[in-house]
């Protein structure tokens, strides 16, 4: 593993963006890595864009700002491609996973980047199907387990049934293991 993989994900206010990356964050520290999760975000109302940032090592980490060089973006709102660079500072042999539909093509002309390797999952779809509601963050989640294999999806359901009363745990991982088989590699 690299000395410290840095993660980007971006979403808008309510879509769990945040919520993700402290369910990564605290996964990867029950597989014993050092971890940082932290939002990025002041005053914004419900549906602005926000972003949210983790850290994993194996080594104790010392910086404390945010990522301004991604291994891995993760994007919840496909929207946000239009008005927001979510592939800005993405390393050259990064990762970016996508909640759409659309073929990979479109996907990439609206990223306006040919960096990284392209991971697409119809989150929403999935979601709305399990949930019942357009929140994506564990389909994302289970996206990331698959793409990065930086955590089992086996600690990331453990994660989710002690952060989640029983019935939302359930749901969610459900939404986590769809995610992670229909997950697909542009």
């Amino acid at each position: 593993m690299k000395e410290i993989i840095e993660f980007r994900w971006h979403g808008r206010g309510g879509q769990g963006a945040w919520t993700a990356s402290e369910l990564l964050a605290r996964t990867a520290l029950k597989e014993g890595k050092y971890i940082q999760s932290f939002p990025e975000f002041g005053p914004e109302r419900m549906g602005a864009p926000v972003a949210a940032f983790t850290r994993i090592s194996d080594k104790p980490i010392r910086i404390h700002c945010a990522v301004y060089k991604p291994d891995v973006v993760v994007v919840l709102d496909p929207t946000l491609m239009k008005t927001v660079p979510v592939a800005s500072g993405l390393v050259d042999n990064g990762i970016i996973i996508v909640n759409s539909a659309e073929s990979p093509a479109k996907v990439r002309e609206t990223l306006k980047t040919e960096k990284g390797t392209l991971w697409i999952i119809p989150a929403t779809e999935i979601a709305l199907r399990i949930l019942g509601l357009p929140i994506t963050n564990t389909a994302l989640l289970g996206t990331v387990a698959k793409a990065t294999n930086i955590v089992s999806l086996e600690t990331i359901e453990q994660t989710v049934k002690e952060r989640f009363r029983v019935d939302i745990a359930e749901k969610n991982i459900a939404v986590i293991r769809e995610a992670y088989q229909e997950a697909k590699q542009a």
